[in-house]
């Protein structure tokens, strides 16, 4: 009896038992679905954060009062950490002179702006800056000019404009010259920022940056922490400046050689470990749920097995009496077990994939087929199948031929 022959048994044993086999593949599909769609999610975020964080500048770092990523309320644990105010920011960034290119960044969202009778919505981000600002954001002047040294120094009142916010204020015509009104307040224009597009789903074009001394004249100092952004030279140098920024840091927030840092430093590469990090326990936790699911899943094919074995008792006995041996019997019924799920494994792959995408754009991450994650999940169906298809499979072939036929 060849392998395709007692493949096509086992399938048309399956099918005659449609509903019992459906039910057992249901639970191994919804094992496999859950660990493929939530890896499916994580591989397209992970993705899109590689490829489109740029946060900071190329070869920089930040100081700002509460961590860039955190799992709870930062505010509870750290709430009573003073400001970096801005003339500590000041002081900072003239200690720090030619070691690495300083910026001060403030930063209020959910403005409107407008320009005669058209507006925006109210979801347009301002970033309070000086003259490295656009440089550290990753932003480019397109038209006009970028801010000066002078803008911040006397507070003058005038904007870079995003993309966005050029396209939905000045459709047919230029903006530079104009002045627009920012969450009641005018401003001049003078650069057209270039776009950087989106990351993770949030537009970086929907921004304006001003000098960040009209930013505090406007809004008061009153509970604003300044961010500092610090570029080094090159990569080479980005330890040795992020440890000689630390140290002005600390000198210049008055910390004794004993006290702990009451500022948090991060860079792009922190913040994809501390994503990883976050994936790793959701990762942990589908696994958990879809191992309990699994081993749920192969005590059901286990179940289904021992139940048809009973039912065809008198088929295997018939079998063997015409020369079946024990090993093609064993082989059928494990061929059954492992089809069980097999099936299932890949019903719940293809959802998975499905879902996860699914999921994944609705997070506007990049959609992914994670080919590994499906391969792993078919080897696993197969070792659930094997697994908990044996003794069922033993028991079948080891049953006496003669007792067999007489079975009712």
């Amino acid at each position: 009896m060849n392998l395709i022959e007692t493949f096509r048994l086992a399938l048309v044993s399956l099918s005659a038992n449609k509903l019992r086999s459906g039910l057992t593949m249901l639970g191994i599909a919804v094992g496999v679905f859950s660990v493929i769609g939530v890896m499916t999610v994580i591989a397209g975020l992970r993705d899109s954060i590689e490829s489109g964080l740029n946060v900071l500048g190329a070869n920089s770092f930040q100081f700002t009062k509460y961590p860039a990523v955190s799992f709870s309320d930062p505010r509870l644990r750290l709430g009573n950490r003073r400001d970096v105010t801005f003339a500590e920011a000041t002081r900072f960034k003239e200690l720090m002179g030619e070691a690495g290119e300083v910026s001060l960044q403030l930063r209020s969202g959910g403005l409107r702006a407008s320009y005669l009778e058209r507006q925006t919505n109210p979801s347009v981000v301002m970033y309070g800056g000086d003259e490295n600002t656009v440089a550290s954001r990753n932003y480019e002047v397109a038209t006009g000019r970028n801010l000066s040294a002078e803008d911040v120094e006397f507070g003058r009142a005038v904007v870079l404009l995003g993309t966005d916010v050029v396209e939905r204020l000045f459709p047919n015509e230029e903006a530079l010259g104009h002045i627009v009104r920012i969450d009641r307040q005018n401003y001049l224009v003078v650069g057209v920022l270039s776009s950087r597009g989106t990351t993770l789903g949030q537009s970086q074009d929907n921004v304006t940056i001003c000098p960040i001394t009209k930013m505090l004249a406007t809004y008061g100092r009153a509970g604003r922490s300044i961010g500092i952004n610090v570029q080094a030279p090159n990569q080479a140098l980005l330890i040795e400046t992020q440890e000689t920024a630390v140290g002005m840091m600390r000198l210049v927030r008055g910390l004794d050689p004993e006290d702990a840092n009451d500022f948090e430093v991060f860079t792009n590469d922190s913040l994809i470990e501390a994503f990883n990090s976050i994936a790793g326990v959701v990762a942990i936790g589908a696994f958990v749920i879809s191992a309990i699911a699994l081993i749920a899943s192969g005590v059901g094919v286990m179940n289904i097995m021992l139940v048809s074995v009973t039912e065809r008792t008198k088929e295997i006995g018939i079998r063997k009496s015409i020369g079946a041996r024990k090993r093609n019997i064993l082989m059928q019924f494990l061929i059954e077990a492992v089809s069980l799920s097999l099936v299932g494994g890949l019903a719940g792959i293809v959802v998975g994939i499905i879902g996860g995408n699914i999921g994944a754009k609705l997070l506007n991450a990049t959609p992914v087929f994670p080919l590994g994650w499906a391969m792993a999940g078919l080897l696993v169906c197969t070792a659930i199948g094997v697994g908990f298809g044996f003794y069922p499979a033993w028991k079948a072939a080891a049953l006496d031929p003669i007792e067999a036929l007489r079975h009712e």
